[in-house]
C-alpha cells in the first residue's frame, strides 16, 4: 500500500503550486494549520542546500473533530501533511494518505473517517 496520494505538476514554481494547493485544500473543507519550509530550515540548521520542500499541515476541522471523538489520541497524527517538490520538470504534490496512516489504530469507524479524509485530499490533489 502506498502511504501518499500523488500528483506531478509540470512546468510550475514551487509558488504557484503553494497557491493552487492552498486554494483546492480550501475548496475541499481544510485549512492550512502550519507549514514547514524545509529548504530554509536545513539551510539554516545544517548549511545544506537543497530543491524547494514545503510541508503544509492540513486540517478538516468537521473530520479531525469526528476523528478525535472516535479516538483521543489520534491528535497525535494530525494535521493531514502535504508537501510540495521542487523536482526536474516541476512539482510533485504528496499528501499523505490517512487510511495508510491510521493502520496502527484497530478501529473500524476511525479507518471510516480516514477514508474520507482520503478522498476528500485526493479531490484536492487532483485539483491542483
Amino acid at each position: 500500500m502506498t502511504y501518499t496520494i500523488n500528483r506531478m505538476i509540470p512546468d510550475a514554481g514551487i509558488d504557484d503550486v503553494d497557491a493552487w494547493a492552498r486554494k483546492a485544500l480550501a475548496d475541499h473543507g481544510f485549512g492550512v494549520l502550519t507549514e514547514i519550509d524545509v529548504k530554509a530550515t536545513m539551510k539554516k540548521k545544517l548549511d545544506v542546500d537543497m530543491p524547494a520542500y514545503r510541508i503544509l499541515g492540513a486540517c478538516n476541522p468537521t473530520m479531525a473533530h469526528q476523528a478525535i471523538g472516535i479516538e483521543p489520541r489520534v491528535g497525535a497524527m494530525l494535521p493531514c501533511n502535504v508537501i510540495l517538490r521542487e523536482v526536474e520538470g516541476g512539482v510533485e504534490v504528496s499528501a499523505i494518505d490517512p487510511v495508510a496512516s491510521m493502520q496502527a489504530i484497530e478501529n473500524a469507524e476511525l479507518t471510516a473517517v480516514a477514508g474520507e479524509v482520503r478522498d476528500l485530499l485526493a479531490k484536492a490533489v487532483e485539483a491542483i
